[in-house]
């Protein structure tokens, strides 16, 4: 069943990508207000839910998810890998290993025999490799049957466009990481499904595709019932989601969640949706039992089906979500992103899997798919009148990619401003807790990074224009830094921003300010944003000095939120910056962006009771990186790939015990040097890793910090 994409099919494809990942998003955002009501609450609150309704239960639209962040993390097993054509249960169980942080990020913590994907985890983590970690011979049939094989299967199709027998290969290695059993049956059968798709987008036919994928005689039953009830019903959905209740609810199977009655809800409103996108998912979110679950699996298939048009026909669920997403892991500067640049990371997978190549711009903010945004929105901390009347896509009225911007009535006192958010949102008052998965996440943007771009002039006469950012000061409250106002032409125009040094304090949003001396009303774009590499040269002082009302007996921050943690201890020290404990191997904390090369990391740190320690660069989640250390009198540059901690480089090394020493790694090339007290100690040379965050490693014990710093080498 394999198909070839031609290369005049691929600007369909990308395009059914980009709609696939919007689906995943909208469903996500549709069923997780409402996850964990019954279906009488639903219907006696809601009636049927048809639009977002997370404002009526007190909760933020963008809110972090599994079914998001397992999504489009553990596919990035294939870029991890050199793009395997046939990935192992294995690497994929290593993936998320490298990107869970324990008890944090993912997953539901729910323990050990209750949760599943947490029991999976700690398969692996004491040794136990995939598939065995989510066997029922491991886990039991209760616990492998649950429907988490089947939620995060959606990018294992759309790197396979067209191709459902690799599509559901893939799905069964990914699935069985943590599952088994009918589920993983399920499983298979749906990313078949998804990957078929691409070209075919009859619902019968794809159905019956999808069940030569399937080895279970149980779901296949239930699929046909489902399919039949489904005929008989015609077009009252609420007949069959009683017909599920009364013959498949959850008290028929074991476990919490189990996959059977939301694979077969699944279905259902897949069959009664037809080509109406939203009627979809309103049946999978008013139905009860898994809702973002059901829904996001579902707006992904019909996303990719009926393509970018089929998610207009009903209410605008793209223009609250703007393509934001969370995509939590140890990876953080990965976390806060945008359906364009996970888009583009899919396409890149699927490419190199065909031996193909997808040219993709490689600068953060193009607009390259119709109606994008990539999060930018009306400025929501904008102080004044707000002159900007529509955010939206250039494409749209024009042969270019960008972002347009419309303002009417700037004048002397009148502004109008975008931003983007760079880095997780305060809480605000008065808002519930938005679910039981934390954002843990580090800025995309720093201090002394430069910003570039161009800006197009529409008009004969255009506002003038600057860059600024909010950020987080010393009393934890969102503060703004302005840049220099410039001129647009008519035209395009280059420009560039150096963002001001915020102190270590993180980048909440970065924006752009409109302004004009007389009233003016008219449009501009933004065709390209973009920065990279290591900031120039960011500094962190002392705790008391980045938050001056610390004290001994309270040492709450909100800037140390921009660190990731798998350390077991880690927190602000009144008199240092930061101590790190761990009593286990890789405790690691790490900041910064995977697009960080040439540069260099210094701390001064106070080592006695530790068996290592040291600082980290080039982290690509935290059981892939490279660091320079003491251990058992020496220092060494050291890379860890999943399981494996190898020295690449050592040399005899004794230290006074707790003593302070300024240590610093430098990551250049392919050569990673380890300084200690401004002497050149020890380096070696390898090229596994080109890129990534920076950060510090303890393990077995404790060290204090005093101080970070960060600085670019080279251009």
């Amino acid at each position: 069943m394999n198909v070839r994409v031609s290369p005049t099919q691929l600007t369909s494809v990308a395009e059914k990508t980009y709609a696939g990942v919007l689906g995943k998003l909208i469903g996500v955002y549709l069923g997780r207000a409402v996850e964990g009501w019954t279906y009488e609450a639903i219907r006696d609150t809601f009636g049927e839910v048809e639009d977002y309704v997370n404002h009526r239960v007190n909760w933020p639209l963008i809110v972090p998810d599994d079914d998001i962040s397992g999504t489009f993390l553990f596919y990035r097993a294939l870029e991890d890998n050199g793009f395997p054509a046939d990935i192992s249960a294995k690497a994929i169980g290593d993936t998320w290993l490298n990107y869970i942080v324990e008890d944090k990020t993912v997953l539901w913590w729910g323990g050990l025999g209750r949760s599943t994907e947490h029991t999976a985890y700690l398969r692996l983590k004491h040794g136990i490799a995939a598939p065995a970690s989510g066997s029922i011979a491991m886990n039991g049939k209760g616990m492998a049957e649950q429907i988490g094989a089947e939620i995060f299967i959606d990018t294992w199709s759309m790197v396979n466009p067209s191709d459902p027998d690799r599509a559901a290969a893939m799905a069964r290695a990914a699935g069985s990481v943590s599952h088994d059993g009918v589920a993983l049956e399920a499983a298979c059968l749906f990313a078949a499904m998804q990957a078929a798709a691409y070209d075919e987008t009859d619902i019968d036919k794809l159905l019956d595709l999808g069940l030569r994928y399937s080895n279970s005689n149980e779901l296949n039953g239930v699929i046909a019932d489902v399919r039949e009830q489904c005929a008989r019903a015609g077009d009252d959905w609420r007949a069959v989601r009683h017909w599920l209740g009364a013959n498949h609810g959850y008290e028929r199977y074991p476990g919490n969640c189990p996959m059977v009655p939301n694979h077969a809800l699944l279905i259902a409103s897949f069959i009664l949706g037809g080509d109406d996108f939203q009627k979809g998912l309103k049946i999978a979110v008013s139905s009860g039992w898994d809702t973002d679950c059901n829904a996001g699996n579902l707006g992904a298939l019909n996303g990719i089906r009926l393509g970018l048009a089929g998610l207009e026909t009903g209410p605008d669920f793209r223009g609250p979500v703007a393509d934001l997403m969370y995509v939590v892991g140890a990876d953080g500067g990965e976390c806060v992103t945008d359906a364009v640049i996970e888009t583009r990371r899919v396409l890149r997978s699927a490419a190199q899997l065909k031996g193909d190549s997808y040219t993709a711009p490689v600068i953060r903010f193009a607009f390259e798919f119709p109606g994008s945004v990539q999060g930018f929105a009306r400025c929501p901390l904008h102080q004044g009148r707000q002159a900007i009347t529509r955010v939206g896509n250039l494409n749209s009225s024009s042969d270019a990619n960008g972002l347009e911007l419309s303002f009417e009535g700037l004048a002397a006192g009148v502004t109008g401003a975008v931003s983007v958010p760079t880095f997780i949102d305060p809480k605000p008052r008065g808002v519930s807790d938005t679910s039981y998965f934390e954002v843990i996440a580090s800025p995309t943007l720093y201090a002394t990074q430069t910003v570039t771009g161009s800006i197009r002039g529409l008009d004969a006469v255009n506002p003038a224009a600057r860059f600024f950012i909010h950020f987080f000061d010393e009393t934890d409250q969102l503060a703004r830094l302005d840049g220099a106002w410039f001129d647009i032409n008519q035209g395009d125009n280059a420009v560039s921003f150096k963002v001001p040094d915020t102190g270590g304090r993180p980048i909440h949003r970065l924006g752009l300010e409109l302004a004009a001396t007389h009233r003016l009303s008219g449009r501009i774009a933004i065709l390209s944003l973009d920065w990279s590499g290591a900031p120039e040269h960011l500094t962190f002082g002392t705790s008391k000095e980045l938050t001056p009302r610390l004290t001994p007996w309270d040492t709450t921050t909100f800037w140390t939120k921009q660190f990731v943690s798998s350390a077991k201890h880690w927190a602000t020290d009144i008199y240092n910056t930061f101590t790190l404990s761990h009593p286990d191997s890789n405790g690691v904390i790490t900041f910064g962006t995977r697009d960080w090369t040439d540069y260099a990391i210094a701390s001064e740190l106070v080592i006695e009771l530790h068996e290592m320690a040291g600082l980290v660069v080039r982290a690509r989640g935290h059981r892939r990186y490279y660091a320079g250390v003491v251990h058992d009198g020496k220092a060494s540059i050291v890379r860890r790939r999943d399981s494996a901690l190898d020295i690449l480089a050592s040399v005899p090394f004794d230290f006074i015990p707790n003593s302070r020493q300024l240590f610093e790694v430098s990551a250049v090339g392919d050569r990673i040097s380890l300084s200690i007290g401004g002497k050149a100690i020890v380096a070696a040379s390898d090229t596994s890793y080109g890129s990534g965050g920076a950060g510090f490693l303890i393990e077995g014990g404790t060290v204090p910090a005093l101080g970070l710093s960060v600085r670019r080498i080279g251009g």
